[in-house]
């Protein structure tokens, strides 16, 4: 499934890998990233490919890309639908490939910051867990482009949920319609958890 516009063009579902590769990019300077992952790069590709691969695993989610007109991809968004938890096989296989691959800090700091967004996420709403641009592409429009596709595509009458650890977000999503809902903080942290009413219809 495929939607095309220049110079752009998003793609429905691509394959974890190719996403966990665009998001570590993305996310090189994220404050909870780092703080989870360090400043290793490849670090960062292992933490999100098994995460992702965790993610692909629960029914209704999405992954969306988004790539220029030949192919190169640029952005990445992975969204939750609501309720949707992984079995505690996969909680255990993400464990054991986080534990292996990025070492213990990034499994116990990983844990620590979900269990203060799964404690704050609103019930009925989609969870945008990610969404980022490749730093070389940045200040293009490619992260609103697909920023937007994500919120009119997807059904969501409970509203959209998400949380960030860097500052410089906050007004960014506030211009898409979310507001903040609570700040905690999460080790050195300041988390920022944000939702975006739906339109109450399916």
């Amino acid at each position: 499934m495929t939607e095309t516009t220049r110079p752009w063009k998003i793609l429905a579902n691509p394959e974890p890998a190719a996403c966990a590769r665009t998001l570590a990019a993305a996310f090189f300077r994220e404050p909870a990233i780092s703080w989870i992952c360090g400043d290793s790069q490849t670090v960062r590709t292992f933490w999100f490919d098994a995460t992702l691969r965790a993610h692909a695993t629960l029914p209704g989610s999405l992954r969306y890309a988004l790539t220029t007109t030949d192919g190169q991809p640029v952005a990445s968004a992975i969204l939750t639908p609501p309720g949707a938890t992984p079995t505690a096989a996969t909680r255990a296989a993400w464990a054991a490939r986080t534990l292996l691959r990025c070492g213990p800090r990034a499994l116990g700091r990983t844990l620590r910051y979900l269990r203060h967004a799964e404690a704050a996420t609103p019930a009925g709403t989609w969870t945008l867990e990610f969404i980022g641009v490749r730093p070389d592409i940045a200040g293009r429009g490619a992260g609103r482009f697909l920023l937007d596709h994500v919120l009119a595509t997807t059904p969501a009458p409970a509203g959209f949920f998400l949380t960030t650890a860097d500052p410089a977000n906050v007004p960014l999503y506030r211009r898409f319609g979310f507001a903040d809902l609570r700040r905690t903080p999460v080790g050195p942290l300041d988390v920022t958890a944000m939702a975006k009413p739906g339109t109450g219809r399916p």
